[in-house]
């Protein structure tokens, strides 16, 4: 069938789009010779641009571009039963670094209905993936290090938590002694936490396990008689930020350490519940004791380093603290609720 002068004029339209193009680019017949190349293809591969046309692709440079895989896409795409899209490929040239190249290419309809011809576009990442692969290398050492840095507090704390007690031991008086052990458990625990965060992987921490750990630590440290006293942890799947977790495990050593110290005395049994749960953006945390209960009136304890520390936390974290009887026993609750935008507060309109 002759060729119209439509067919020639959108053939060479196609041709100087391709050779002026900026981005590397191939023009291939069905065969996969060479029609054009962009001037920016010869530029980034090396190639002079008089050696390019009527060389099959495999021949081009000094034959780096042979490769089966790519050839054999390139004739099902011209078949019409293939496509490829963002295919890699690494472009090896003797005594010269690797490329790191994606290639797209499509059949290219210039008018020209008896040929198929491809347009062959390459891209390439070598610099990117570099980047990439070093901002990957600086965010693993970041996590190395940081691992690093809180086992060496968790190593630091245990070692202020073992000059605690050896104070405790010296000491004559019974009331310094108490709060030298006091102080001993709240470091263990801490450094219990810094333990915990340091295995922990991105950036939440998942609260059953972190709760439950935490509070196996306390019992081993303070419960002399397992069979009197235990704890008992109850979380849902809940996953909360490495701050938030710090933050509500030093809540639950405080309340914990409290109920132990002041709810079973002479050597009365019982169990502590913690449990945790949540909804969305609410959540709620309560420390059970089955102990004496709380003292009212003349009798209630002055509020403590604890209490303080407790509420410091809770109102960090936006939780409300209540407190109730658990008939026999005491329960403290700390639970945060969304609060709704004032925006989106309405008022009903009350019949007249």
């Amino acid at each position: 069938m002759p060729t119209t002068p439509t067919v020639h004029f959108e053939a060479a339209s196609a041709l100087a789009i391709v050779v002026s193009s900026n981005e590397p680019l191939l023009f291939l017949s069905d065969d996969l010779k060479v029609i054009a190349a962009s001037a920016s293809f010869c530029r980034a591969f090396e190639i002079d641009p008089a050696t390019v046309p009527g060389k099959h692709l495999s021949e081009l440079g000094n034959g780096e571009w042979a490769m089966p895989t790519l050839a054999s896409l390139l004739t099902a795409t011209a078949s019409g039963n293939a496509q490829i899209e963002g295919y890699e490929i690494d472009l090896k040239r003797p005594n010269q670094k690797t490329r790191n190249l994606v290639v797209n290419a499509r059949t290219l309809n210039d008018g020209d209905i008896d040929h198929i011809r491809l347009l062959l576009a390459i891209t390439d990442v070598t610099d990117a993936r570099a980047e990439a692969r070093l901002k990957d290398d600086l965010v693993r050492d970041k996590a190395i290090l940081l691992q690093e840095v809180q086992h060496r507090v968790a190593n630091s704390l245990q070692i202020i938590a073992s000059i605690l007690m050896q104070s405790a031991r010296r000491v004559q008086s019974e009331e310094a002694r108490g709060h030298l052990r006091n102080a001993h458990h709240r470091v263990m625990s801490i450094a219990d936490l810094q333990r915990q965060l340091s295995t922990s992987k991105g950036g939440s921490v998942e609260l059953r396990t972190y709760l439950t750990q935490l509070c196996q630590s306390l019992g081993a440290s303070m419960i002399a008689d397992p069979g009197r006293l235990s704890i008992e942890v109850t979380v849902d799947n809940s996953a909360v930020e490495a701050d938030v977790s710090v933050s509500l495990g030093l809540i639950v050593t405080e309340l914990v350490i409290n109920a132990l110290k002041h709810a079973f005395p002479d050597e009365r049994t019982g169990a502590i519940a913690i449990d945790y749960r949540s909804t969305n953006n609410d959540w709620t945390l309560s420390v059970t004791d089955n102990g004496i209960g709380m003292p009212v009136g003349g009798d209630a304890p002055k509020a403590g380093l604890g209490s303080g520390i407790v509420e410091a936390l809770a109102k960090n974290l936006q939780g409300e603290i209540k407190l109730t009887d658990a008939d026999p026993g005491t329960v403290i609750t700390i639970s945060h609720r969304e609060r709704e935008p004032a925006s989106l507060q309405t008022e009903i309109p009350t019949a007249a």
